[in-house]
This record gives C-alpha cells, sequence and structure tokens, in this order.
C-alpha cells in the first residue's frame, strides 16, 4: 500500500509530519492492506476561509482493487486533529464498502453463510 502526502502552500511540509500522517493512516485501514493499492493525503490550511470546523484540513482518497475510490475529509482546529478524523472516516467508509462489495459477491455466487444454514436446521426440527 502507497501512501502519497500533498501539502497546499500554507503548510510546512517536514519528515516528522509525513511520519505522523503514515502512522496514523497505517493503524487506521491496516486491516484492509490487501485490498488498498494506494492512498492519497491532502493537507490544507483553510485559514483564509474561516471555515466553522476548523480551519485545518486533510482529504483522504483511498484506490482499492476492484471498487470505486472512496474519499473522505475532515475539518479541524489542528493538523493531528484532521489527520485523526480524517483517517477514522477512511476506515468506517472502506469497511462500509468492502463489506457492500463482498456482500453483492456473495448474493451472485448463491453462497448462504453458515450461519443461515444452522438457523433453517433449527426450523426444520
Amino acid at each position: 500500500m502507497q501512501i502519497n502526502i500533498n501539502t497546499d502552500s500554507t503548510i510546512e511540509r517536514n519528515v516528522g509530519l509525513d511520519q505522523h500522517v503514515q502512522s496514523v493512516v497505517e493503524s487506521a485501514i491496516s486491516r484492509f492492506r490487501e485490498n488498498i493499492t494506494r492512498v492519497e493525503v491532502h493537507l490544507s490550511d483553510n485559514n483564509s476561509q474561516k471555515s466553522v470546523d476548523g480551519d485545518n484540513r486533510c482529504l483522504m482518497e483511498a484506490r482499492i482493487t476492484g471498487y470505486q475510490p472512496i474519499a473522505v475529509s475532515d475539518h479541524a482546529a489542528t493538523l493531528h486533529q484532521a489527520i485523526a478524523g480524517a483517517a477514522e472516516k477512511l476506515k468506517r467508509a472502506i469497511d462500509s464498502a468492502l463489506g457492500r462489495l463482498h456482500d453483492s459477491k456473495r448474493h451472485a455466487s448463491g453462497k448462504i453463510p453458515a450461519t443461515a444454514d444452522v438457523e433453517a436446521d433449527e426450523v426444520n426440527e
């Protein structure tokens, strides 16, 4: 899984920031590692726009094998809070998307989960 970090001209990019973003993203979505090819992270400071939620924004877009790209963003008072918030949103969005993808594949193949077989046997007894 490749993680690309992009910043606007108002944010000073350094090794510490890159390492922080890498660790937060990897810990949030590590269980989906085999399904994700790339994550794009865009950091910006919207100080001139004075957003209600906070001046710092983190946008994350995950490229998932066999699925449309998933993008989320978070605004916060600090850049670290925005990164953590976006990573959490991305984790939930990927979990939801992959769940739907696996459900549609399972229904298309006609496979029924083992728990459904047990419930059907209990009803027949």
